[in-house]
């Protein structure tokens, strides 16, 4: 399968994406193994965009393993900086029993579990279940707090003309 070509704009976007990541796989003395092979397929399979570590001093190897990736599982190399490889692959689309459940979202009543630490660190982690209704949501303290609802205010136009 051979690589994918990207544009200068397009290989920018990625490089900007992938400053934050750490690398997720890491090739050892022993090189690319299918072992490795599948490792990185897995990844970027899993997250389209991945950063490789290569620990060798050689730095045309290391452009060459680049390369080699890029066209073995048909993906862009996108950067080549020291001993970092940056690599992209679209990711492939969500069958509907993988779909996220955010898009599906309905106004059910869901049962989410809520764990409370102890403060000496020293006790298990207290499990609360809670029911939360399609107008509730749960904040970042563990509280259930309901919608507001929004008066039935009018514009300053409309209460002028007097509707």
């Amino acid at each position: 399968m051979p690589a994918i070509e990207l544009t200068p704009a397009q290989r920018k976007e990625h490089r900007a994406a992938a400053h934050h990541l750490q690398p997720v796989v890491m090739i050892g003395a022993d090189g690319l193994t299918p072992a490795v092979v599948k490792e990185i397929d897995a990844a970027l399979a899993a997250h389209g965009l991945i950063k490789v570590r290569v620990f060798s001093d050689d730095r045309t190897a290391r452009e060459a393993l680049l390369g080699q990736i890029a066209d073995e599982l048909g993906a862009a190399p996108i950067q080549h900086i020291g001993k970092l490889l940056v690599l992209w692959r679209p990711q492939p689309k969500q069958r509907a029993a993988e779909a996220p459940a955010a898009e599906g979202r309905s106004a059910r009543p869901r049962v989410v579990k809520i764990l409370t630490f102890s403060k000496s660190g020293s006790q298990r982690a207290q499990v609360k279940k809670v029911t939360v209704l399609g107008n509730q949501r749960l904040t970042a303290g563990g509280l259930v707090k309901r919608a507001k609802k929004r008066p039935n205010t009018t514009s300053v136009k409309k209460r002028s003309q007097g509707t």
